[in-house]
């Protein structure tokens, strides 16, 4: 004869039924964490792009007499003991910040650009540049879109390499950021 069960316990169908359950949960809820992880990642890169252009511009405005750094590294000096436009984490033209390559281009050099603030000789400036940022790996939890941000200060994105270009609009299949 058996003894009766007490009450005290889980038998092993009831925790197998618990780990399904969980197993199922966390299949639905892990696709969401990745394209999570992505946007924030594009999102991060994005306010990277918008970094180098405001640093640009304030730049332009106080310290170059209307002309850009040839280099994100001109950027970064510090001015009369004040701290640069942009943040060391910019020490160089490329970057590698989250999985995407950030890469600055010069446009052309200005003959007529004055002295800059930080110690750029006269005739370096230039008056536009272009700034790509591309994944470094494409897949859905890292980011699958590419950017690029000219001197007027747009931002594309494209699901394709977007090509350096200082004037106009960028070849197809690149689109502003609304």
């Amino acid at each position: 004869m058996s003894e009766p069960r007490r009450g005290d316990g889980f038998t092993v169908i009831e925790l197998l039924l618990v780990v399904a359950i969980i197993g199922i949960v966390a299949s639905i809820v892990m696709p969401a964490l990745s394209k999570a992880k992505a946007v924030s990642t594009e999102i991060s890169t994005i306010g990277s792009l918008r970094a180098i252009t405001t640093a640009q511009a304030g730049y332009a405005a106080s310290c170059g007499g209307g002309y850009f750094a040839p280099s994100v590294t001109w950027l970064t000096l510090q001015t009369a003991g004040k701290a640069g436009f942009l943040g060391k984490e910019f020490s160089s033209d490329t970057v590698t910040r989250l999985n995407y390559k950030i890469q600055f281009t010069a446009g052309a050099v200005e003959p007529t650009s004055p002295a800059s603030c930080n110690g750029l000789a006269a005739g370096l400036g230039v008056p536009t540049y272009f700034v790509a940022a591309d994944p470094t790996v494409t897949s859905p939890s890292t980011g699958t879109r590419h950017f690029g941000v000219t001197s007027d200060t747009t931002i594309y994105q494209s699901t394709a390499f977007v090509a350096p270009f200082y004037t106009g609009l960028p070849p197809a299949p690149a689109t502003p950021i609304h």
